[in-house]
């Protein structure tokens, strides 16, 4: 059965993966040479790597069922399973190792409707979540790390220890809201007991923080353009490899 969307067609990318053909194109050359699509026995897969990229994307982009986004591309619904079982995790960002010394980096926990309750728990937005920590670069506005999603009742200062990106950061700076008290993030300054209102150049300070910080919520925004992080059918790891695949898209639409 012949798919009516393919990445041979360029219309079809950006209403389905959200890059640009120039884009997508410098995405699957990079995962070619990543080893993403090597030679292996036995059947080979129904669709060229092309294909197989803008159906994960499309997955991630639409959060149609595969049951729906199969047909789209002329398969069945267990090959498309297959595949986005195995390019999911191949699509995931890289943290990023080394930082200049006057990097500033910002750090959020955002909250992913998560179906699977094994790893999702009641948050505050009264749905089965999980919490993921994003830490972005100030100046670039890239996505430099993502933490191991938690049950979405932890709240962000024991997520920021036990997912990983305060590890992945190492010494540099980082600037955060104020609900990572006590863990040597850069947060607002607070009224001392007894204090009416703050002086003057703190509530500045305060409000150069907050004018800063609003980068990463804007980043959360961009990223939530990929409709699975709405509403995540993924079960396992599957929600992890799918907000650090779309981290990855992100931040290429960004560099171009």
């Amino acid at each position: 059965m012949a798919g009516v969307i393919t990445a041979s067609e360029p219309s079809w990318i950006v209403p389905f993966a959200g890059l640009s053909p120039r884009q997508f194109g410098k995405l699957v050359t990079a995962l070619r040479r990543e080893g993403a699509d090597p030679v292996r026995r036995g059947r080979p897969w129904s669709l060229p790597l092309e294909d197989r990229v803008l159906l994960v994307a499309a997955y991630w982009r639409t959060n149609l069922t595969l049951r729906q986004l199969a047909p789209l591309f002329g398969i069945s619904k267990s090959a498309a399973d297959r595949i986005v079982d195995h390019l999911g995790p191949a699509l995931a960002l890289q943290p990023r190792k080394r930082f200049r010394k006057d990097t500033v980096l910002i750090v959020d926990g955002t909250l992913v409707p998560t179906r699977d309750h094994t790893v999702a728990e009641q948050s505050k937005n009264y749905r089965y979540s999980t919490n993921h920590q994003v830490v972005i670069d100030a100046d670039t506005r890239l996505v430099v790390a993502v933490g191991r999603p938690l049950p979405g009742n932890r709240n962000d200062c024991k997520a920021w220890e036990l997912s990983g990106p305060k590890a992945a950061v190492g010494r540099a700076t980082v600037i955060a809201d104020g609900g990572y008290r006590g863990t040597g993030l850069l947060i607002p300054h607070r009224r001392d007991p007894g204090q009416t209102e703050l002086p003057a150049w703190k509530q500045e300070h305060n409000a150069s923080h907050r004018q800063v910080r609003a980068r990463v919520e804007h980043t959360f925004a961009r990223m939530k353009t990929w409709k699975i992080l709405r509403d995540c059918r993924l079960k396992g790891d599957g929600v992890h490899h799918a907000m650090l695949g779309i981290a990855r898209l992100h931040n290429l639409t960004l560099t171009g």
